[in-house]
């Protein structure tokens, strides 16, 4: 064959094989796993603050601690309400002309999974806390601080953040902490990180090899929800194990009034709400309503905190937060209007 002798057309004739080839077994098959996998409905873009976020996050080299991917087994279910699918990472676009996309899926757990930590942490004082110094939200925690993304200011100005920090953790340095851009940036992609409900009709895949769920038992044979494992799951991490909180950052909840004295519509609403009412400490995120508690959960955290490191509350029931809660909903509404 005469194009064996000739390299230019050897040459053209492999070229034109190979892209042919290229498009058959690269190409089409992306174009239709992109047509597959859209984005689901709901799916909010990444801000601006978030997108420079996102690239601190990667610079300071975040995903070799932390995963960002919800495997459909049962010790996942605490980093999301179900597992991922392709849909959760179709809208990830490249990172620039000259870099890959960076789905920061992640290789290993040294840190939690962060798919949808921006509905289990969205308190911003928390996470900027948890950057200068992590052992101050979490004693046990190996994570480096991030110190350089923090600044100390004598006269902070009105548009400075400043953080609620324990004086502690600040190794007898004077002045105010500020959050620098960075650290604010970097903050707002770890908040954006949520995921998106499955629009109706869609039903998630089910998690794997289940483990029992615990059920406390009354004295008088009635069966409820752990509160101290929902505790732990969503409220250790600001008020602590021992319920003490963290002096100059988040509330004690051993001996508080909203905690043991019976005005039930307040302490309901600070749960499913939030609370900002106390300049010395950080802002409450709407921790219930992030994470969708139903009276079951409320009743269970309410009980296990009020007959918990030393406090002597009224136990309630099901029945009376359920009504407390549907009140605190239309109060909500009406205010919102």
């Amino acid at each position: 064959m005469n194009i064996f002798n000739n390299h230019k057309r050897l040459y053209i004739t492999a070229g034109l094989l190979f892209a042919f080839l290229t498009y058959l077994t690269v190409i089409m098959p992306a174009f239709k796993n992109q047509y597959n996998n859209l984005p689901l409905p709901g799916t909010k873009p990444l801000s601006g603050d978030a997108k420079a976020g996102k690239l601190l996050y990667i610079a300071e080299g975040c995903v070799g601690c932390h995963s960002q991917q919800v495997r459909n087994v049962e010790m996942d279910k605490v980093f999301g309400s179900r597992p991922g699918m392709a849909a959760d990472y179709a809208n990830i676009g490249r990172t620039s002309i000259w870099q890959n996309t960076a789905t920061l899926m992640g290789t290993e757990r040294t840190g939690p999974d962060l798919t949808d930590v921006g509905n289990r942490q969205p308190s911003i004082d928390w996470n900027l806390m948890h950057l200068y110094q992590p052992r101050s939200v979490v004693p046990q925690s190996i994570m480096p601080s991030y110190k350089w993304l923090f600044e100390m200011k004598i006269n902070p100005t009105k548009n400075d953040v400043v953080v609620s920090m324990p004086s502690q953790f600040l190794n007898g340095e004077t002045g105010k902490l500020v959050a620098t851009k960075e650290a604010l940036q970097l903050v707002a992609y770890i908040q954006s990180l949520k995921q998106t409900p499955l629009p109706q009709g869609i039903i998630a895949n089910d998690f794997l090899y289940k483990k029992a769920i615990k059920i406390e038992l009354g004295k008088d044979g009635s069966a409820s929800l752990d509160g101290k494992a929902l505790y732990e799951a969503n409220c250790v991490a600001c008020h602590q194990a021992n319920g003490e909180g963290l002096k100059g950052a988040f509330p004690p909840l051993k001996g508080s009034q909203i905690v043991t004295d019976g005005n039930l519509e307040l302490y309901v609403d600070i749960i499913m709400n939030g609370y900002d009412a106390r300049a010395e400490y950080g802002v409450m995120a709407a921790v219930g309503t992030n994470m969708n508690f139903t009276e079951k959960e409320v009743t269970a955290i309410i009980n296990y905190e009020r007959s918990s490191w030393g406090n002597k509350g009224k136990k309630v029931t099901e029945e009376e937060i359920k009504k407390v809660m549907d009140f605190v909903k239309i109060k909500a509404s009406a205010s919102n209007q």
